[in-house]
């Protein structure tokens, strides 16, 4: 981060807490420069989507010049796992299966489970490169993708690169 006092540092990161203090030490932010943007997975799965307009809100209106998409590595709580539990939702679930297996929306995996369990590394690179090449994101802002590893208490922060160039990105279902 450059020395501009006015400058801001968003953080799209996980809903849990205790976050912020390892991210001020670890990325050398003051807390009054930090915004944090929280959503489960820290995920931007449509680049039209709210959390994206959130984002580019939080660049024009606060000033932001840096965004990090933050995960976290090994989280101990699956929702996800006790989504696809039920039985209730099972026909919906197939159906859906039915629809990513043909219509490829947005999503990182080829299934429902596959999507409620998307790999953390994966969302997070995806997320960046949604961010860094929306028509709407100016070129100065720099994005970042890090995952936070807690394990055995201690933590550090591992960076994310965002998609090769000439990759490109999931099809879209028209109909």
């Amino acid at each position: 981060m450059n020395g501009n006092q006015n400058k801001k540092v968003l953080f799209l990161t996980d809903i849990e807490n205790g976050l912020e203090p390892i991210l001020q030490e670890v990325t050398n932010t003051p807390a009054e420069s930090m915004l944090t943007i929280q959503s489960y997975g820290a995920s931007i799965s449509h680049p039209y989507g709210e959390i994206m307009r959130s984002v580019i809100f939080a660049i024009f209106q606060e000033d932001v010049e840096e965004i990090f998409v933050v995960g976290t590595k090994d989280k101990k709580t699956s929702t996800g796992h006790r989504l696809t539990q039920l039985e209730a939702m099972k026909d919906k679930i197939q159906t859906l299966d039915y629809l990513f297996q043909n219509c490829k929306p947005e999503f990182l995996g080829g299934t429902v489970d596959e999507w409620l369990h998307e790999n953390s590394s994966d969302t997070i690179e995806k997320s960046v490169d949604i961010i860094r090449h929306h028509p709407l994101v100016p070129s100065y802002v720099k994005v970042r993708g890090l995952i936070i590893n807690q394990e055995d208490g201690t933590s550090s922060i591992v960076e994310v690169p965002a998609m090769k160039t000439g990759q490109t990105s999931p099809d879209h279902c028209l109909s």
